[in-house]
């Protein structure tokens, strides 16, 4: 999508919709309920976000314990951020994009369809101590849950082959 029409939209339609829903809300309860309204979405919005905020980041933590990238958790927490930008913008359409986006499992869904879109890979690049590039690990993930995760787990140990060995120190290459 070219940029300018976005643009367009997003600083001259948004508005405008905003507006004409305010004046039509504020004729319907009057202003001052319409305020309070406008006020009080605002405070519930970022209880609610610091609540899942907190939420998706021990999600993360599970995550990268179980040795999982934490890739569905870094959207989700995009997602919320922008959640906590629209329901600090005074009004009611972007008052209902915030708090659709606080729904966890619509949030979920989005996050597990923009990921599975864009068939994404996972490049993590590794930097040493003086901030140079390392190896890159290229690979693919899948979006399992945690039980799910576990489960294939327990599978891999039960077919983990150990190879015993020692170290020969006695030829050193220095």
């Amino acid at each position: 999508m070219p940029i300018l029409p976005l643009f367009l939209v997003l600083f001259i339609g948004v508005p405008l919709i905003e507006i004409y829903l305010l004046i039509e809300v504020g004729g319907v309860i009057g202003a001052l309920p319409t305020i309070l309204a406008v006020l009080l979405t605002a405070i519930l919005g970022v209880t609610l976000i610091r609540i899942q905020g907190f939420s998706t980041l021990q999600k993360a933590q599970a995550s990268i314990n179980q040795g999982i990238a934490p890739a569905k958790e870094i959207f989700e927490g995009i997602m919320l951020l922008f959640s906590a930008l629209c329901l600090l913008i005074p009004g009611f359409f972007t008052d209902t994009i915030g708090f659709l986006l606080l729904i966890p499992p619509l949030r979920s869904w989005l996050a597990s369809a923009f990921l599975n879109s864009r068939g994404l890979k996972g490049n993590i690049s590794m930097k040493n101590a003086q901030g140079n590039s390392g190896d890159y690990i290229e690979g693919e993930y899948e979006d399992l849950t945690p039980e799910e995760q576990h489960e294939r787990n327990q599978s891999r140990l039960k077919h983990q082959h150990i190879i015993e060995g020692s170290v020969d120190s006695s030829h050193n290459n220095h």
